[in-house]
Formats: structure tokens, sequence, C-alpha cells
């Protein structure tokens, strides 16, 4: 049995995988369930692991694996686990095989995680993805993360992000943007009035602020390929 604020967590976090397959900070946790401190945080997720609910896996970034939902959240759906690992989520159970799903996308060369670097501008190689991690709507391509400005959510130097093409984007997704037309960078976005932040998940790194004819959304984050 689950207190409410343990499953208050568990659909947050849940809903967000399913939205955009990108984790909640403990930040974002924090504000969503109005708790003073990032403690309690880890104590409901300590409890739902206790319960089975959840697994954490160790050696990784804030990686947590969703094992079961309540008949609550579950009731009229078929739930697959699913591993929150920065911005990738496990293939679901019994996938067909990857060569039968996957999908070239054209790796449009490095985005910079940390200061911006120039802007995208010709396809460097191939990449292929599984087809589950696309949305099924719209283009997609891939880039390569320099730097480290979004080590906190699980994104690291060397990784391929996939992403999906569009100019829109909602408080708290993760975007390649566009900056004054020269330079692209991948944070999390925040707009309030004609204020856009881009914002680091790494505490080296400030908030930067733009007017919102500086920056384009050229793409929002789906998914996301390591190599070991």
């Amino acid at each position: 049995m689950l207190t409410r604020k343990q499953l208050d967590l568990l659909e947050f976090i849940h809903k967000r995988m399913q939205k955009d397959g990108v984790p909640p900070s403990f930040d974002e946790m924090k504000e969503a369930l109005d708790l003073r401190s990032k403690s309690g945080i880890h104590r409901l997720i300590t409890a739902l692991e206790e319960r089975g609910f959840i697994r954490r896996l160790a050696h990784r970034a804030r990686a947590i694996e969703i094992v079961k939902l309540p008949e609550t959240l579950s009731a009229g759906e078929t739930f697959v686990p699913r591993v929150i690992e920065g911005d990738k989520a496990a293939p679901p159970a019994k996938a067909l095989p990857v060569e039968a799903e996957a999908m070239e996308l054209p790796v449009m060369g490095r985005i910079a995680a940390g200061v911006p670097i120039d802007a995208i501008s010709q396809v460097e190689a191939h990449v292929a993805v599984p087809g589950q991690m696309l949305s099924g709507r719209g283009h997609h391509y891939a880039l390569e993360v320099k730097g480290d400005s979004m080590i906190d959510i699980g994104i690291n130097d060397g990784d391929i992000v996939v992403v999906r093409e569009t100019t829109t984007a909602d408080n708290g997704d993760i975007v390649v943007a566009l900056v004054e037309d020269q330079e692209a960078t991948l944070k999390r976005f925040r707009q309030s009035g004609n204020t856009i932040a881009l914002e680091a998940a790494n505490p080296a790194y400030e908030t930067r602020l733009f007017r919102d004819d500086q920056v384009k959304v050229q793409g929002r984050l789906v998914g996301l390929i390591r190599s070991y």
C-alpha cells in the first residue's frame, strides 16, 4: 500500500517518461510534490524501491527502472517496464529484433552540452535507431553531444541524442536551440513572457537568458544512444 506522496511521485515519474522520455530532475520532483527539500524525494524513492515499484541501477546517474505500477495508475493501459537513464528508455518487453525495427537517421554533427558551438550544418554520418524510440510523426535526426552541462540527467559527452524536428517547445522540454542564428546548444527550455531561459543540468553552468527573438527551437529530445 502506497502513501499519497509515494503514489504522486510514481505517477509524476511515469507521466514524464511517457510524455517525452526524459526523467524529471530531483528539483522538479520536489516542486511537483510541494516538498521543502530533496531529502524528502530521496526518502520517497527509497520507499518505492523497498516496495518493489522501482529499482535503482548502480553506477548510473539517477537511473531508475519502473518495475510495476499500482492498479490505480495502470488501469486501462498496458504497462511495459521502462528504464529512466538520462533521456533514453529501455526497449519494450518482447520487442522485435532491433534489426527489424531500426531506422537510419542522419548524424548532423555535434551539439554543445556546455558553451554553444557552431550551428549544425551538414550530415556527418548515419546511425541506426530503434523504431520505438521515434515518435512516429515528423522528421528526426541525431546529434553527437559534446560537453558535460547535461550530465545530471544522464546526457554525457560523446552520447548520441535523437531529436524530433519542431519549432515549438513546452517549459521543461530538452531542446536543440539555435542562438542568434549562429550557435546550437542542447538545454532545458523555459519561457516566461518575452524571455527564454536555457538551463543546464550541471551546477557548474549558469542558466543563460535571451530575448525570445534570439532563440529558435530546432527540435525536441526524444531518445539517447550510448556506446560503452
